[in-house]
């Protein structure tokens, strides 16, 4: 879908016509203007490069103070809301520049429109407005097959506000509403009216009765209905509709609490990672400062996983320990070549690493070409080692002063009910292993998956347990309530019944050599198996009859007459499927899908 994606704001950053060159090979040169919600979009899909080389020399906030440049068109790219609407009306008042493209993130109302249309008579612009467009991209791309809702806000619609005791039904119905204009906009960029299906007597459900009504009643507004296959992403799927599942939160929570054991899943549970960016504190060396001097400030630095980053695109499903092999070897395969890049500095007569003389050389003889060909192309290989190597190596740190390993073979088993090697009490007891949080997590799971309840005495016993390493009880009381509540209760999910084995040490990364000190680390394998949310795709998907899944609702917004039924019409497997989980899906469940496709 990603693909599509670039294409829309690339579109809208070209005034919203395909992009062409003018005749002199030049973009014409301009000024984006967006606010949070807009950053969010486009930072994880455009580099500062990309939006240069598509002629935007100034990105600002439109929050921020900005300084007028009369003679150059603006690109605005905003959620469209009052006080953005104020904004750019005082923008246009103030003259700030030579025109207007305005870019609504999510439609825009009339009245808004019609503020707008004041503000520019008022000004004497209403010229200088060149276009208004409704561009329904309120929903962030992170991967190829990945979108979130939104970065701003998003406890506004987590699984803690949809899910609060006391909530209000107005709030319930702002909640939906916000989630449905992202699905809606969605499937508008995708160009495609999916058929949905949705567990009964859930978040779920009230999710797609709104988004089927929605989608519905754009279909019935003939002439402006968005659907009518001059979309941007029209031609590109099969004669069949796609598979729209959604799936709420509350049938599997220990997925969301288990720990894990494959590269992104451990970056965004141990590290800070938002938006495809991971920021990281440098420590600065073991030195010891002198007595009363100030500790050393850590660096902060950031780096961005992205689609162009191989390492990553190979690795992120992998297992731990096998990535921190890779990292290890694409480094004895880097060194092997570091003498050619010193050998190709030099016959460039470069000193260090002043990367700038690389690209100001002129390529006069062939030795020279070839050096200025191959050079670039290993300096990147090397940035890309060190950011895995300072990545990995941060993740390892977690892994070993909390014993990760231990944490998620531990609850692999619990899940899947094998017999385990040690007691709960001991693991929650031993004070070398895990945060209070790690504790916390483990013991969710274990309540969770266990068919009976522990007793009243046991639980005691545990809780005592929790609050001596330092536990905060309140995730627990949520959790038995909610167990008392769920009619999930009589049947607990199962998660399939194999362990993650274990294969004797690591080669590679227990040589001495290694940058990564693996001792005392598991080196476990996974064992593919189906997470709940795997195993609902898979049934719907496939027609396949489970009494998981046999009163799911089914939906189809192009039937003239909404019927409420479980009962498909389509009798045929789909090809293509969205999932969207209500109240926050995670990168266990992700990779677990992309799994199950392969």
């Amino acid at each position: 879908i990603r693909l599509y994606f670039p294409v829309a704001l690339k579109r809208m950053l070209n005034f919203n016509v395909p992009p062409v060159k003018n005749s002199t090979g030049e973009p014409v040169w301009k000024v984006l203007i967006y606010d949070r919600f807009g950053q969010d979009i486009i930072s994880p899909l455009l580099s500062v490069k990309e939006l240069r080389d598509m002629g935007i020399t100034l990105h600002l906030l439109l929050h921020s103070d900005r300084d007028a440049i009369p003679d150059v068109p603006a690109v605005y790219f905003v959620m469209p809301t009052e006080e953005n609407i104020d904004r750019m009306c005082q923008d246009l008042r103030n003259q700030l520049y030579e025109s207007y493209y305005l870019n609504f993130i999510s439609a825009i109302s009339r009245s808004k429109l019609e503020d707008i249309a004041n503000a520019a008579i008022g000004a004497n612009a209403v010229s200088q407005v060149a276009k208004v467009f409704d561009q329904y991209l309120n929903f962030i791309t992170l991967e190829d097959d990945m979108f979130v809702l939104c970065n701003q806000n998003k406890e506004l619609v987590s699984y803690r506000a949809i899910n609060r005791p006391d909530i209000t039904d107005t709030e319930m119905e702002t909640i939906m509403d916000t989630i449905v204009d992202s699905l809606f906009c969605f499937f508008v960029t995708l160009g495609a009216i999916p058929i949905i299906r949705c567990s009964r007597g859930t978040a779920a459900e009230m999710v797609a009765v709104k988004l089927d009504k929605k989608l519905r009643e754009n279909l019935r507004d003939a002439r402006n209905s968005l659907f009518t296959g001059d979309t941007l992403g029209a031609g590109q799927f099969s004669f069949q509709r796609p598979l729209l599942v959604l799936v709420d939160r509350n049938i599997d929570l220990a997925t969301p609490l288990h720990h894990t054991w494959t590269y992104q899943a451990l970056v965004h549970d141990v590290l800070d990672f938002h938006l495809n960016r991971v920021n990281l504190e440098e420590s600065t060396g073991m030195e010891s400062s002198p007595a009363g001097a100030r500790p050393k400030k850590k660096n902060k630095k950031s780096y961005d996983l992205t689609a162009s980053d191989k390492f990553w695109q190979k690795h992120k499903g992998s297992p731990f320990p096998e990535v921190a092999e890779s990292v290890q070897q694409e480094l004895e395969s880097y060194r092997a070549q570091e003498d050619e890049v010193k050998r190709l500095k030099s016959i460039m007569g470069i000193e260090g690493e002043d990367e700038g003389a690389i690209s100001m050389l002129s390529d006069n003889t062939a030795k020279l070409t070839s050096a200025v060909s191959s050079l670039p192309e290993l300096l990147e290989k090397k940035r890309l080692i060190d950011l895995h190597t300072n990545v990995a190596t941060a993740v390892l740190e977690h892994i070993k002063s909390r014993k990760l390993d231990v944490y998620f073979e531990y609850e692999e088993k619990i899940m899947s009910k094998s017999t385990l090697d040690k007691s709960l009490l001991d693991m929650i007891s031993d004070p070398d292993a895990g945060t209070p949080e790690d504790k916390m997590r483990l013991f969710l799971i274990y309540y969770i998956s266990s068919a009976q309840a522990p007793s009243e005495i046991d639980l005691e016993q545990y809780k005592k347990a929790l609050m001596d390493a330092g536990c905060n009880l309140a995730p627990l009381s949520y959790i038995k309530q909610w167990k008392a509540f769920t009619k999930m209760a009589s049947a607990p999910t199962s998660y399939g019944n194999t362990t993650p084995k274990p294969l004797g040490l690591f080669s590679r990364v227990m040589n001495t050599g290694s940058q990564f000190v693996m001792e005392g680390v598991k080196n476990l394998v996974l064992k593919q198996q189906n997470l709940p949310v795997t195993r609902i795709l898979d049934n719907l998907m496939e027609m396949k009859s489970n009494p998981e899944t046999d009163d799911y609702r089914y939906f189809d917004p192009k039937m003239l007459r909404g019927s409420d039924s479980s009962v498909p019409r389509n009798k045929n497997p789909f090809q293509e499927a969205i999932v969207f989980i209500v109240g926050g899906g995670n990168y266990i469940e992700y990779q677990n899908l992309v799994d199950y496709i392969k």
